[in-house]
């Protein structure tokens, strides 16, 4: 692997970890929408980029799943329901945009510390990207803490999973029939949350997810 490989795998890794923190400051669903999607498009090119350096035809396929269904497929579906549910465009968050961005500093500093001292024994290549993983799979979960809309808890949780697929491509890749197996699992579930975000609407006349938590509370 020359050295043009190893630092392109990297900037295309880092931008991932970038467009987490971009995630997280947006404030607007359309713009937190878009933002998911250039992520999916930037995790699409860094598979494939592992795919020609490690030589891995099969994660050619994980590739086009990501760019099709990530980037492409599941971002026009959420601009669709929101625009059919006509929910409020504005992300409803449980803390500040700045102490927000704090914690995803520290956990990017934690992931950081912690892989590289794990995966000491592992290439260098590997270590970084597995760094890199965890740093956007900490983001992705700290977006599903912190808001509250059902969609943005959606995307956090498609973010996440962008974070499990760079770590199984990072460390050699994993099994066509496994990489398949997730991204039709991801499909089913965003259905299934489609579903459920509809419902709640019609409840609720909000997405909202605090106000199960209010209903939940006048029910006892």
């Amino acid at each position: 692997m020359s050295g043009l490989d190893f630092d392109f795998a990297h900037l295309l890794a880092g931008s991932l970890v970038l467009i987490s923190f971009m995630m997280l400051y947006q404030d607007r669903l359309t713009a937190l929408i878009n933002v998911f999607a250039l992520q999916a498009l930037v995790l699409a090119m860094s598979v494939a980029w592992q795919a020609y350096i490690q030589a891995a035809p099969h994660l050619y396929v994980t590739a086009v799943i990501a760019l099709v269904f990530k980037a492409l497929v599941i971002p026009g579906a959420l601009h669709r329901i929101i625009k059919r549910l006509g929910v409020h465009r504005e992300i409803e968050t449980v803390v500040g945009v700045g102490p927000t961005m704090l914690a995803g500093i520290g956990l990017v500093a934690l992931a950081m510390v912690v892989m590289l001292r794990v995966t000491a024994a592992a290439d260098q290549l590997a270590r970084e990207d597995m760094a890199f993983a965890l740093s956007v799979l900490l983001l992705g979960l700290l977006m599903m803490v912190t808001r509250r809309n059902a969609v943005s808890l959606i995307i956090g949780f498609m973010s996440l999973e962008n974070g499990l697929v760079l770590a199984a491509t990072g460390a050699k890749g994993m099994p066509l029939v496994v990489e398949i197996s997730v991204a039709f699992s991801v499909l089913i579930a965003f259905i299934v949350v489609g579903v459920f975000l509809f419902r709640i609407r019609e409840r609720f006349d909000t997405v909202d997810v605090s106000a199960l938590d209010r209903f939940r509370e006048a029910q006892k």
